[in-house]
């Protein structure tokens, strides 16, 4: 019986000797952080690949979150979802603000819109949708509903590197959108991030507020922090950006054998594409209905385990149920009914680049009966 390890995710690598050339480069210049070569050119190529206006790179994909809630001057409560990374809620959390968890959709997981516009309250100063799984958020109602209250858009769009809807990156909507690099990713930087914005202005700010505030050699104009790329990392992006659609193209290929293989099993439910969406490709989760299906998702999950193939209950548990945050009302599970269920029920396979016909074939033979 084959026993090889299979990971849920795998890191694109670049080249290794192209990467060594590009390291040379950074030795002979001695110039390895503060808005180097490479990190300027990651910015300006990275712009261009995402069809967005302005973006600034990060050490990591958390303090993105953090910077965009400091430079919109976000207070009071901020209404945002349940189900995702912890990194959403505890960006609220380092920034004084109270998070407000509302229900998800039961299909997609994304935040759902009418929920948002009842969680309103006096002390609502902007919403924190998430691009779950990289299928895009409603952000047409979303967006009416900020602009009824006067409210700002923060999206967490970890998951939506590229994602576009009829030929528009999903990235340009709301106020800003965050990205993260990390290494689990469909596009990375080993760790690292990015925020987009609309205009040069918040740019230079979002710049300013990533290295501690500094305007110049002796000015301060905020009380900012570090969270700027270094150059190896932004050489290591740039290669990577070379490769990353041939890496998309392999997900997707794995994500139709998948969706073929798993369309009849009785209890198993996985997402299909949008029409008019490009995707990434960047998870494939499956929901477990125990009834229908015959097992529980965790029952599935350390049967997969035991065979060492490693799928990720993700996001498991719900945000609202960590210490920190259960004692709120909003993250009573009666008000949370779908994210509960989601959450319980989930299980992400295997999904990346390297995954080879064998590779998803095994896969699917702990799942199909």
């Amino acid at each position: 019986m084959d026993t090889k390890r299979i990971t849920v995710t795998s890191p694109l690598l670049p080249d290794l000797e192209e990467f060594q050339t590009l390291l040379q480069e950074i030795w002979n210049s001695k110039w390895i952080t503060n808005n180097g070569s490479f990190h300027k050119q990651l910015e300006k190529e990275l712009a261009a690949y995402l069809k967005v206006p302005y973006i600034s790179l990060f050490t990591n994909g958390t303090l993105p979150l953090i910077t965009a809630l400091q430079s919109l001057h976000i207070t009071g409560e901020v209404i945002t979802t349940p189900y995702s990374f912890v990194a959403t809620t505890h960006s609220l959390w380092w920034n004084g603000i109270k998070p407000v968890f509302v229900d998800v959709d039961p299909v997609t997981g994304n935040l759902l819109p009418e929920k948002i516009e009842a969680a309103i309250t006096p002390r609502t100063t902007a919403i924190m949708p998430v691009h779950v799984y990289g299928t895009p958020c409603d952000i047409k109602s979303i967006q009416d509903i900020a602009d009824k209250y006067g409210l700002k858009i923060i999206y967490d769009a970890a998951h939506a590197f590229g994602v576009e809807v009829n030929g528009e990156s999903i990235l340009t909507a709301g106020d800003m959108s965050t990205l993260s690099f990390h290494a689990t990713k469909v596009y990375n930087t080993i760790e690292g991030g990015a925020l987009v914005m609309h205009d040069e202005q918040t740019k230079k700010r979002i710049d300013y507020l990533k290295n501690f505030g500094f305007a110049g050699e002796t000015e301060v104009v905020a009380p900012g922090i570090n969270s700027k790329m270094d150059e190896m990392r932004a050489a290591y992006g740039l290669l990577n950006l070379r490769q990353v659609d041939a890496a998309i193209e392999a997900r997707h290929q794995v994500a139709i054998k998948y969706r073929e293989a798993l369309k009849d099993v009785a209890g198993i439910r996985f997402m299909e594409d949008t029409a008019g969406v490009k995707h990434n490709y960047s998870y494939f989760p499956i929901f477990v209905d125990e009834t229908t299906y015959g097992m529980t998702r965790d029952e599935l999950y350390f049967k997969m385990k035991s065979q060492n193939v490693l799928g990720r209950r993700y996001f498991y548990p719900l945000i609202s149920t960590f210490a920190t945050y259960r004692g709120l009302e909003s993250a009573r599970p009666e008000n949370l009914p779908n994210a509960h269920k989601l959450a319980d029920s989930v299980i992400c396979l295997p999904m990346h680049h390297e995954l080879g016909d064998e590779d998803v074939e095994r896969i699917l033979s702990f799942i199909i009966k």
